[in-house]
């Protein structure tokens, strides 16, 4: 086997560890995967960046991960940052400290890079590569939308919709299917002007990060996740309203009852599955095809 490489994704909600061989133009081999939820996100303000507590979170994991390497002899590390670090006033020094104390080097990345290399992840592991694509990855501080024909991206945005911001920033559903609504309109009106967009009969929608994994382990009624069968799970409109119609009355701790529902999104899965519905609505979709790869196995195709 070639070099062992690795990938990190230092997210808003979650941190990951994917370690690997392969890739480039020989086979992607995957060694070990491995996530905290973090949600570094958490207590985020304008004024003050990334709160201390969630600062010692995210450093726990990446103390974790810096041990995996080394266990594993990793050769090559691409690790990046994402929407709350690239948002905080403190994601500097926050990325100074990370490298001091872990010896990790984060790159922060804008919504577009984070977007191309998701499309690349993606395409990895779909089923047909074939035809054109809509892929959208709600996180936990934006959600990035890529249409592509093929591997060939056509239009990228990067949303101010996140699961850990929405949450946190609107007290009630109302409020925040107000914002997805707001900024979904913004975006299609661009992609019409560009006359850019998707054709629905052409093109497939394609959910991908832990708001889309998620849906689909409920809807396969998951006890152990399983990611070859999450991975190109389809799912219908009706049957993610049916989820979310189940979701909402629940408490956090009553939703950690739920197959499927992994714990840390219990508060947060309700704002994803708004984000996802909409987004099915805003562009007249009835049907979603979920991807378990995305960002992480982009970001360690590329390194």
């Amino acid at each position: 086997m070639s070099e062992l490489k690795a990938s990190i994704d230092l997210g808003t909600n979650t941190a990951r560890l994917l370690i690997g061989g392969g890739g480039g133009n020989g086979p992607f081999l995957p060694i070990l995967l491995k996530r905290h939820i973090t949600r570094l996100g958490g207590g985020f303000s304008r004024e003050t960046g990334i709160s201390a507590e969630a600062a010692e979170r995210s450093l726990e994991a990446l103390h974790d991960f810096a041990g995996e390497m080394k266990r594993h002899g990793v050769g090559t590390v691409r690790a990046v940052a994402t929407s709350a670090v690239r948002d905080a006033v403190n994601g500097n020094a926050f990325c100074e400290r990370v490298l001091r104390e872990t010896g990790i080097k984060l790159d922060v990345i804008d919504g577009e890079k984070e977007a191309l290399f998701t499309l690349r992840g993606v395409l990895a592991g779909i089923d047909n590569k074939r035809g054109d694509f809509l892929i959208f990855d709600v996180g936990g501080g934006s959600t990035e939308y890529t249409l592509s024909s093929g591997e060939s991206p056509l239009f990228t945005r990067s949303l101010p919709l996140g699961v850990v911001r929405l949450t946190e920033g609107k007290v009630t559903c109302e409020a925040m299917t107000d914002k997805i609504r707001r900024e979904l309109d913004l975006l299609t009106a661009e992609m019409r002007r560009q006359k850019l967009m998707p054709d629905v009969h052409k093109v497939t929608l394609v959910g991908t990060a832990g708001t889309a994994t998620t849906l689909a382990a409920i809807n396969l009624k998951m006890v152990d996740y399983d990611y070859r069968k999450v991975n190109n799970h389809t799912m219908t409109l009706a049957e993610i309203e049916g989820i979310y119609a189940d979701l909402l009355p629940l408490t956090p701790a009553e939703r950690l009852m739920v197959k499927g529902l992994e714990k840390g999104r219990e508060d947060l899965i309700i704002a994803g599955t708004l984000i996802t519905i909409n987004t099915m609505k805003a562009f007249g979709f009835d049907r979603m095809k979920v991807s378990d790869f995305g960002l992480l196995e982009g970001l360690l195709l590329s390194a």
